[in-house]
Order: C-alpha cells, then sequence, then structure tokens
C-alpha cells in the first residue's frame, strides 16, 4: 500500500490517494455538494491520468444533501475521456449504496460493498474490448445529418447494427438540444462494449439537460421523454467545460 496523497476542498470534503495491487484507489469523506463537486471530479480524472491504471473510489464516508450529487462522479468519466480506464465505486452502507444503484451512475461505475469484490470486478473489467470514437460537430443544423451519419458508420462497422435505429434517435435529440438551447459545438462521443453502446454528446453549458412539460397540457414534450423511453439508463453529467449528456442502449431499447 503506497500512501500518496490527500486533497482537502473548500468544503468538508477530503480526497485520500493510494496504490493497492495495481489499482489506484481513492478514499473520499465529507459531504459532496455544489460547491466542492469539481474537486472530487479533478480528483479522479487526475489519479488516471498520472497513471492510466483501473480507479476504485471509496465513497463510504462521503454524504450528499441531493442525490443529484452522485453524477459528479461520471462527469469525471466523460471528462477522463478514456473507456478502456474502468472506473467502480465503493461503499460499505448499504443504504447509499442502494440509492447510487437505482441512480444512473451505477450504469457507467457500477458500486461493490467491498474493496476486495471491488479489485475482482476490475479484473474482469480490465478484459473487456471496447470501441470508442469521438467527433467534434459543426455548431450548426449539418451537425445532425452528421451524427447520425457517423453513428450508422461506427456501429455497422462494431456489429452493432441492431442498436442503429435507437442510437440515430437519441443522438438526433442530444444533438439538436445542444444547437437549440446552447449554443456550443457538439462534441459526440460512441462506446460499444459487447451487446451494449453508449451514446455521448457534450457542450460547454452548465445547465443540465431535463425533460420539460407543456404548461398548457402538463405533458411532458421534450425529446428527452422519447430518449428515457428507448434507453437503459441516461444521465445528464457536470464537466470542467460544461456538461455532457448520455444513453446506454442495450438489445432490449427498440423502437
Amino acid at each position: 500500500m503506497d500512501a500518496r496523497a490527500v486533497t482537502r476542498s473548500p468544503g468538508s470534503l477530503a480526497v485520500a490517494t493510494r496504490q493497492e495491487e495495481s489499482v489506484t484507489v481513492l478514499t473520499v469523506q465529507g459531504v459532496l455538494d455544489d460547491g466542492n463537486s469539481a474537486t472530487l471530479r479533478e480528483s479522479i480524472v487526475k489519479a488516471t491520468a498520472e497513471e492510466p491504471s483501473p480507479v476504485i473510489v471509496d465513497v463510504s464516508g462521503l454524504t450528499t444533501p441531493d442525490e443529484s450529487a452522485w453524477s459528479t462522479l461520471t462527469g469525471a468519466r466523460w471528462q477522463l475521456g478514456r473507456a478502456d480506464v474502468p472506473i467502480v465505486l465503493v461503499c460499505t452502507n448499504r443504504a447509499t449504496r442502494e440509492v447510487i444503484s437505482r441512480s444512473e451512475v451505477a450504469s457507467l461505475m457500477p458500486v461493490y460493498s467491498t474493496e476486495k469484490s471491488a479489485i475482482k470486478a476490475l479484473t474482469r473489467l480490465t478484459r473487456r474490448s471496447i470501441r470508442c470514437a469521438d467527433s467534434k460537430l459543426p455548431a450548426d443544423l449539418n451537425s445532425l445529418r452528421e451524427s447520425r451519419r457517423l453513428v450508422r458508420e461506427w456501429l455497422t462497422a462494431w456489429s452493432q447494427s441492431t442498436l442503429i435505429p435507437v442510437a440515430l434517435v437519441v443522438v438526433n435529440v442530444f444533438v439538436e438540444n445542444v444547437l437549440e438551447h446552447t449554443g456550443s459545438v457538439p462534441m459526440m462521443r460512441v462506446e460499444a462494449d459487447g451487446e451494449t453502446a453508449i451514446i455521448a454528446v457534450s457542450d460547454g453549458s452548465s445547465t443540465p439537460a431535463v425533460r420539460l412539460q407543456s404548461p398548457e397540457s402538463g405533458v411532458d414534450v421534450s425529446g428527452l421523454a422519447i430518449v428515457d423511453a428507448l434507453v437503459r439508463a441516461w444521465g445528464s453529467t457536470p464537466t470542467a467545460s460544461g456538461k455532457t449528456v448520455w444513453a446506454l442502449i442495450g438489445p432490449e431499447s427498440q423502437l
């Protein structure tokens, strides 16, 4: 065991880093909120950047005033930009673990009850064959057609053609939202792992993507309502430069 450093945020958050069996372990303690979430995100990114080994984030000593704060953890994953570096969570508190498991966070960062079980899982996760592709899209309507073309091209090349219909709907909604609501350049990322795929689009706005209701009828009229109905999980995650909106598609995701 190699103790490295303890990072403290202006708020009551401390992140200790050590190396254990070729795995970087971050032990986080304190209260996670909007004021210090960037500290945690940057600590995870720094740990993986310095030595691209699997990462365990022990959140057993971490509390949040709002369940949505857990999305900070997935923000580190998108900011890192490397799907080949698995990140998993450890939480010895059963109630908190269940909260995380119910959230979209667990779709990208599975949570385990002990460090031993997490290390065992990482052994399996590091053997995965993950295909990834990225593209910077134009900040105009041409990006809608281009994003669909690229998604179709990539998933076909990766033998994931059954996921294409839903993936095209998802990427169209995400890119359209960026163009309509942020004025940013859409940054698209697609990952494929076995039978699943992840569609992610990043932009420069920190405003989270949310489902909207019609003021007249109260009916959800947003494209995200369609995404929610089609995919296994989705989320809007803050990053250092804005946010990433992502969706996990599985074989059950059908039109």
